[in-house]
């Protein structure tokens, strides 16, 4: 049996489902499991019973017991943790003997960045901005779609389809990409209602390659709303007075899409990720177990 002293436990849980890890002390990954979504806002229960799954995976793929794993020092990034208490509170219900839970974007920051400082840019079906130097970091963004999300795949498909229904009024002119979104919903404003009343983020970004697609083919409006998105990520960067040797780091789904549309004082910035969010869990990780 593996001694839990020399093993951590990194998790990283979202939406489209939650990835784990149990590393060594020095940082080697010696198991991986994965499970279904974990996002604590929108389904605690579920976000519970995914974490329970993927540790008894991740059992079984390094052939240890369970209690070895739950004895380990843990941390969970989690979507969805909002407030210190929730952190606090959804620890509490965890089986594992020591362990922290954080919002998934604080594991982001660590993963991506490692020991640099700089920022990061996160921009997927939401997005967020954060700033690292040494142990502290400092977060823009992140309000979800009803608030903010500027810039990410759920914020582009909504002002997209919004303007779909100017263009239904006769209030603005159509285009490109007004055509190709109204062929996805048959030309029928009934079923474009339909949509937007049960939508989720995600449901709106599946719509942002359309979006940046429209824009390389020179829509006006695309090109308009993707210079939006981009100019406030330049605005959240302008904010952090970044100094010479900081980075500048870009995670998620639109991350490329979005690299090169940056002022080109940042894209000098630019740098390769470190690792994921999930790496940064396991680094947390192990930054627990040093204290004991």
């Amino acid at each position: 049996m593996v001694d839990a002293a020399k093993l951590v436990i990194g998790m990283d849980g979202g939406g489209s489902g939650c990835r784990a890890a149990v590393s060594t002390l020095d940082g080697t990954v010696i198991g991986r499991s994965e499970s279904g979504a974990a996002n604590f806002t929108s389904d605690p229960e579920g976000t519970l019973a995914s974490i329970l799954r993927a540790v008894a995976e991740l059992a079984e793929s390094i052939d240890q017991p369970i209690d070895t794993l739950l004895a380990a020092p843990a941390h969970l990034g989690l979507a969805g943790i909002i407030t210190p208490d929730d952190a606090t509170s959804f620890a509490q219900r965890l089986p594992f003997k020591s362990c922290r839970v954080s919002d998934d974007q604080l594991t982001s920051v660590i993963g991506a960045l490692g020991d640099r400082d700089g920022a990061l840019i996160g921009v997927g079906t939401g997005s967020f901005i954060a700033m690292k130097r040494r142990d502290r970091i400092d977060a823009i963004g992140g309000w979800g779609l009803e608030l903010g999300d500027q810039g990410s795949g759920a914020w582009l498909g909504k002002q997209a389809l919004q303007r779909c229904a100017l263009v239904a009024d006769g209030l603005a002119d159509p285009s490109l990409l007004i055509a190709t979104l109204m062929q996805r919903f048959k030309k029928d404003a009934g079923e474009l209602i339909r949509f937007a009343r049960a939508a989720r983020p995600s449901d709106y970004a599946q719509f942002a390659p359309v979006v940046f697609d429209a824009a390389k083919h020179g829509d006006t409006y695309a090109t308009r709303l993707v210079s939006e998105g981009a100019s406030y990520f330049d605005q959240c960067l302008n904010s952090f007075d970044l100094k010479k040797d900081d980075v500048v780091c870009l995670v998620g789904g639109l991350s490329e899409s979005y690299a090169l549309r940056l002022n080109s004082a940042f894209q000098e910035k630019l740098s390769e990720p470190a690792g994921s969010a999930l790496d940064g869990a396991l680094r947390l990780a192990r930054k627990l177990a040093s204290k004991g």
